[in-house]
């Protein structure tokens, strides 16, 4: 793979870099010292420094000529809430508290690119290196769009990218369209009549209507939605009653769903409070129903994917990027960042080898070894699209 031989070079920093953020993981809107680290190596490389957004975001900002355009790039700074298992040298220090999806490394891929590119100046415009807090669970990229991200800084279109464990080192997979689904959250409370357990008939049980929404819900994927349009209902919660002999007064049902359209978005909603409400009404019950669009569906733009193609091509050879691997039901919400700027997300390979295992797992790890492509490729990026006259 035709590395950038000057990355290579200080290999070993990232490296480094990234097992600190790794031994000192932070969650949602409190990643004051991974930010403060972010902020004070891209001073220490000449940029200028944004802090503050979305709480605990930074934004680097770095111009070199006269060239109008601006572009955005985005690495996502937070852990996950979650115990180590590692036996690594620089496992979390934080109790609880894990690097299991990668973001160590994304940040510090963004960081190397932000290195090389304020020493070469190889390029015509402007660039905002954007590194998002919150992106596990809380949907920090919102707020940052939500805060003003691209009225304080105008680029014309923006990139992401995640490790993906299971796709080999040295390939990047991209595609036109929908790379990864939203992830909405419903809640149900039922409400019906508690009573002893002895005497069923005095009361209207909840758990009961519960288990009975619980299974219809199913059938809106199976017989509501186009079944040539993917979607997934999911109830992940029940919680009722407090002993054995006790019918309880309410049940809380909660869950997800995932699809890749909206529409399949407003159907799903639409269709979870009806089911939720006809169940309970003819049982003499009743419901409160709420639904969190948390995750857009994260859908790439095609004239976008071709940059990063081209981009991809001449990092790892045009042979090992992957165009034609299908979208999956996780979500990321740098979906919203792409709702507001045309952009491409990508996967990078993390490697497939003996002990691999997918993110979110307390044995995962990010593969070092895919740091300097990480960050060729935001460089290769950066130069092609900003070509300098």
């Amino acid at each position: 793979m035709p590395i950038i031989n000057r990355i290579a070079d200080f290999h070993d920093d990232m490296v480094a870099w990234r097992r600190d953020i790794h031994a000192h993981p932070e969650t949602a809107f409190e990643e004051t010292r991974t930010a403060a680290i972010v902020a004070g190596k891209l001073g220490e490389f000449g940029l200028e420094v944004h802090t503050g957004l979305a709480k605990t975001g930074v934004v680097g900002v770095l111009k070199c000529g006269d060239g109008e355009r601006k572009i955005g790039l985005r690495a996502d700074m937070d852990a996950l809430d979650l115990q180590e298992l590692t036996d690594l040298e620089y496992k979390s220090t934080n109790d609880g508290k894990m690097h299991a999806c990668g973001h160590d490394g994304h940040t510090t891929m963004l960081l190397g690119a932000a290195r090389y590119l304020a020493e070469t100046q190889n390029f015509d415009g402007t660039v905002y290196f954007i590194f998002q807090p919150a992106e596990e669970n809380e949907a920090g990229g919102r707020l940052m769009v939500q805060e003003g991200l691209f009225d304080q800084f105008p680029c014309s279109d923006v990139y992401g990218m995640h490790n993906i464990p299971g796709i080999p080192m040295g390939k990047i997979a991209l595609r036109p369209g929908p790379m990864m689904a939203s992830a909405d959250f419903f809640e149900i409370i039922v409400t019906g009549k508690g009573s002893h357990g002895a005497f069923p008939h005095e009361g209207i049980d909840p758990v009961l209507i519960g288990a009975e929404i619980v299974m219809a819900l199913q059938r809106i994927v199976a017989r509501t939605t186009d079944p040539m349009k993917q979607a997934v209902i999911s109830a992940t919660k029940f919680q009722s009653g407090h002993t054995t002999n006790v019918i309880p007064e309410t049940a809380l049902i909660a869950g997800t769903t995932r699809a890749f359209q909206p529409e399949i978005q407003d159907l799903m909603e639409r269709e979870i409070r009806r089911v939720a409400e006809g169940v309970a009404a003819a049982h003499g019950a009743s419901v409160e129903c709420s639904y969190d669009r948390r995750y857009a569906p994260t859908v790439n733009t095609e004239a976008e994917t071709e940059i990063a193609a081209a981009a991809a091509a001449t990092v790892v050879g045009e042979e090992n990027v992957l165009r034609h691997l299908p979208p999956i039901m996780g979500s990321e919400d740098f979906s919203w960042m792409l709702q507001a700027r045309p952009g491409c997300y990508i996967w990078i390979g993390n490697g497939d080898g003996e002990g691999s295992c997918m993110v979110h797992n307390p044995n995962y790890d990010f593969n070092d070894e895919i740091l300097t492509v990480g960050a060729s490729y935001w460089v290769k990026l950066v130069e092609q699209e900003l070509a300098a006259a």
